[in-house]
């Protein structure tokens, strides 16, 4: 089973996204700003996905991605940033900081689950 990381400062985005990626088979940890998401991946370096919001107290998604991306360990994470930042150089910006996907808010299970498919080929 493959294992999620959830990484959103609301509650309820992270119960969506959550159930979504157990309906696809995952099993999801939750984190809820980028420094608690850093923790999270340490103690879990088998995590396959992680969905990563921009905009979030502490540590934010984008400093998360950078600093997750630093740590060659971790380059076989696929994180798709899951966000309502829509700024053409946001996406730019996350992609070029390593993000492998970038999908927008509101989104539904169909969008999420296409995106997966395609960073899992084969999935």
């Amino acid at each position: 089973m493959k294992k999620a990381l959830v990484v959103d400062d609301s509650k309820a985005v992270r119960e969506i996204e959550k159930r979504y990626l157990e309906e696809l088979g995952f099993f999801v940890l939750e984190a809820e700003n980028g420094e608690e998401a850093l923790k999270v991946v340490k103690e879990n370096p088998d995590i396959s996905l992680i969905l990563l919001d921009w905009h979030m107290p502490v540590m934010n998604g984008y400093e998360f991605l950078k600093k997750l991306r630093e740590n060659p360990e971790y380059a076989e994470i696929k994180v798709m940033m899951v966000t309502t930042e829509n700024q053409q150089k946001s996406v730019i910006d996350a992609i070029m900081a390593g993000a492998n996907e970038y999908l927008m808010k509101p989104f539904d299970k169909d969008m999420l689950e296409t995106k997966i498919r395609y960073l899992f080929e084969g999935f």
